[in-house]
């Protein structure tokens, strides 16, 4: 069974799955005594599981606040959300995090007279690299609700298209609040 999704499935240069090796730490079999990426791969475990060995053993008390640190790291990690691909001429390519872009679009929703943006959902287009649709919801005076609606579709697609590099693919506005200047 593997430990995590990372390491299942990732093989070595000689096709050896890694959890093999891991699997097989005290009784190599030929190929793993022979392979230069097999021993190695093993001797790397092997300080793996020796470090773990002694962290488990510390019996000393967590310093004050690490709980508090690494629920803000984990936090951090749930809001970014999903990587969205950029489309790219170069290798390698380009990735921007779905809460990134809502930060932009939100921001193009603001700058239009009477507008406020609230909730703002991406998602990416999986058959479509560099496609998004965006759910978003925005409170709007009422004095500039005429031609609202299309001032912020305006912003956003110059937005998503000029300043992020996407396409909008679908664009779905919900006017939630309409308030008094």
């Amino acid at each position: 069974m593997a430990v995590n999704q990372t390491t299942e499935g990732y093989e070595l240069p000689c096709g050896r799955d890694v959890e093999t090796v891991w699997a097989r730490l005290d009784e190599t079999d030929a190929h793993q005594r022979d392979c230069p990426h097999c021993t190695a791969a093993r001797q790397s475990l092997l300080v793996l599981r020796s470090l773990t060995e002694v962290m488990t053993a510390d019996e000393s008390a967590p310093s004050p606040g690490l709980t508090g640190r690494i629920m803000s790291a984990v936090r951090a990690e749930v809001r970014r959300g999903d990587l969205v691909e950029l489309p790219s001429a170069e290798p390698g390519g380009a990735r921007i995090s779905e809460a990134a872009i809502a930060a932009v679009l939100r921001f193009a929703a603001d700058q239009v007279p009477g507008v406020r943006a609230r909730r703002c959902r991406i998602h990416a287009i999986e058959d479509d690299p560099g496609a998004i649709e965006v759910r978003m919801t925005i409170a709007v005076s009422y004095r500039h609700f005429a031609g609202a609606l299309d001032r912020i579709r305006e912003r956003i697609e110059a937005a998503a298209t000029g300043r992020i590099g996407v396409r909008l693919a679908r664009l779905d506005l919900t006017v939630d609040d309409v308030y008094q200047p």
